[in-house]
């Protein structure tokens, strides 16, 4: 036979970038079950709480979903950083009690038919500090600026770039990607290793395509995140979940 083998390249990832009208409302359905975990993550933390019932908390409520709608395991699992471990990302749990005047960053998904939707929140106990407040405040101004750019014909390094100018303005600089596709997944990685909001990346955006925007900004001492599943439509990136887009003070 003359035949010729070749890498496809994660041909099948690339061809499910854009979501159908069906996919699109599974993802929607996820961003409900993770904006309900979320929201019930916000009401319990306070000081003294130990970080794995927090955790046990999310996983109900993931799976328990939302007007019958149930949840599935996600392709990650809960991520959780207290203090200075803020300035790392993707940490797990462990039986500390959270502190009296501390910050907390979370990183949670939900999906449906294994649809995901991700999302992060940075929540401080007690009077945060002022540099914190700033660089939250930063982070959700880039956010904005980045989903309003995220319309069809524009390019991922296009948005990624209106995302970075916010944070230059602002004396802060993010030398990762900020965001990538997402959609139907397991574990281990709810991303699609396809199209990424990152310098370079000249994909352009349609209708129906799926990202996480990962707003996460690591100092030396200190991180924080809001970031943003969204859907790209004609009038920009519409978000999936709906929790508070700031830094959440918990008293």
């Amino acid at each position: 036979m003359n035949a010729r083998i070749a890498d496809n390249r994660e041909l099948v990832n690339w061809v499910r970038l854009i979501k159908s009208d069906a996919e699109v409302a599974y993802m929607r359905e996820a961003g409900q079950i993770c904006s309900r975990t979320m929201n019930r993550v916000i009401e319990m933390l306070r000081p003294g709480i130990p970080q794995n019932e927090i955790i046990a908390a999310v996983y109900q409520s993931q799976v328990l979903g939302l007007e019958g709608k149930f949840g599935d395991y996600t392709s990650l699992c809960p991520l959780i950083q207290v203090g200075e471990g803020t300035s790392t990302p993707h940490l797990t749990w462990s039986d500390e009690p959270l502190p009296d005047n501390e910050l907390v960053v979370m990183e949670i998904g939900a999906a449906r038919r294994h649809y995901h939707a991700p999302l992060t929140r940075t929540m401080h106990l007690g009077k945060p500090p002022a540099e914190i407040v700033h660089l939250a405040g930063v982070i959700v101004e880039g956010v904005d600026a980045a989903l309003e750019t995220a319309r069809p014909g524009v390019s991922c390094e296009a948005v990624e770039a209106v995302w970075q100018q916010v944070l230059n303005r602002n004396g802060y600089q993010k030398e990762s990607r900020v965001g990538y596709s997402i959609g139907l997944n397991f574990p281990p990685d709810w991303g699609e290793r396809t199209a990424s909001l990152r310098p370079g990346d000249k994909t352009e955006l349609q209708p129906g395509m799926c990202f996480h925007f990962q707003s996460g900004v690591w100092l030396e001492n200190f991180g924080a995140a809001v970031s943003e599943p969204f859907v790209v439509t004609e009038q920009g990136g519409e978000r999936l979940c709906d929790v508070q887009r700031s830094l959440i003070t918990i008293n």
